[in-house]
């Protein structure tokens, strides 16, 4: 076994750099949402910015928790072998933003499929992850040596596999209910495919991780886990950021739409005929898709009071004849190409 710097603080190291990486990542995310999306509800706005906040504060942490023993304390060996109180805030934080986001996606099942068992199964999940990750915060604090980590198996067990069983959970109603609910139509069923692999990337990468930490602590006494354990917290705000992102990419563009101005012969009289065509498309419509072509036809028609040959009829006939022809051309302009 080597050094208490290589088997510990080596995947600690390595877990701060992934988590800095993803915060990264979550910076841009947020911006292109306050960007994007400025017609949000206010709480959702407000949201995501906590997010951010505790996003913040998880990455300060885990960087002072690698400059206090490797700056501060150079050269004590002892240091490396014991667990501060920033490092007991880790799990803590990570847990938080696992059940802010995990009840995020439950309210978005809630609303698609209005199925209260499985939204309820979501949130006693998220809840039992969340005290699970609670109890670990202490645990560390209580039992701060590296070594001795072992001995609250069970309150991490918990915390990650519940943390896991949120996730598949989260992932498999919407899967369902979208797989369920496909219209037939082609831009709106690449739509909801788009949707189904975006949820299940997002869903299966933070349940995945879980697991490996999980599996990676019960199966090695080093912090081999926490590779995959520091970054936890960033995967779950980068998930949802991703997701909410993405609607910007599945509105049908109608900046590209078509207008066609025809004037087809049109018998019984009737004058020129003006047709617009609105072509609404996805991204991959024009791409090469099959599209969706709405046409909304308008009627008009020029009418002379004035009879330009001289037959003789007085201005109520003529009163009469044109309202006729202004009904005719009201009941014209309701029929669709």
């Amino acid at each position: 076994m080597g050094s208490p710097a290589e088997v510990t603080y080596g995947p600690i190291f390595i877990g701060v750099v992934f988590n800095i990486l993803l915060y990264g990542i979550m910076i841009t995310q947020t911006y292109m949402y306050f960007q994007a999306f400025k017609r949000d509800r206010t709480w959702m706005r407000l949201f995501v910015f906590f997010l951010f906040i505790c996003d913040t504060v998880n990455c300060a942490f885990d960087i002072a928790f690698l400059y206090i023993p490797l700056v501060n304390n150079f050269g004590n060996v002892e240091a490396l072998n014991v667990a501060t109180w920033v490092f007991a805030t880790d799990p803590a934080m990570t847990a938080i933003i696992a059940i802010l986001v995990q009840m995020f996606f439950a309210w978005r099942v809630k609303v698609l499929t209005s199925n209260w068992f499985a939204v309820c199964l979501i949130a006693f999940s998220s809840f039992a992850q969340f005290c699970g990750g609670l109890g670990t915060a202490i645990a560390v604090g209580m039992i701060p040596e590296f070594v001795q980590f072992q001995r609250f198996q069970v309150i991490v067990i918990i915390w990650l596999a519940f943390s896991a069983v949120s996730d598949t959970l989260i992932t498999a109603s919407l899967v369902w209910h979208l797989r369920t609910h496909k219209t037939g139509m082609p831009a709106t069923d690449d739509i909801i495919n788009r949707i189904i692999r975006l949820t299940v990337q997002t869903g299966l990468i933070t349940a995945l991780c879980a697991i490996i930490d999980l599996v990676l602590f019960l199966v090695t006494p080093t912090g081999l886990h926490l590779i995959f354990n520091l970054p936890l917290s960033k995967l779950y705000t980068n998930s949802l950021m991703s997701s909410l992102n993405s609607r910007q990419g599945w509105q049908y563009d109608t900046s590209h739409g078509v207008s066609q101005n025809k004037e087809p012969t049109v018998r019984g009289g009737h004058g020129p005929r003006n047709v617009s065509v609105n072509v609404l498309r996805s991204d991959n419509a024009r791409r090469g898709a099959p599209q969706q072509i709405y046409i909304d036809v308008e009627s008009h028609e020029m009418v002379d009071v004035m009879d330009v040959k001289g037959a003789g009829y007085s201005a109520g006939e003529r009163s009469y004849r044109v309202e006729e022809k202004l009904r005719t051309t009201a009941s014209d302009s309701g029929e669709a190409v």
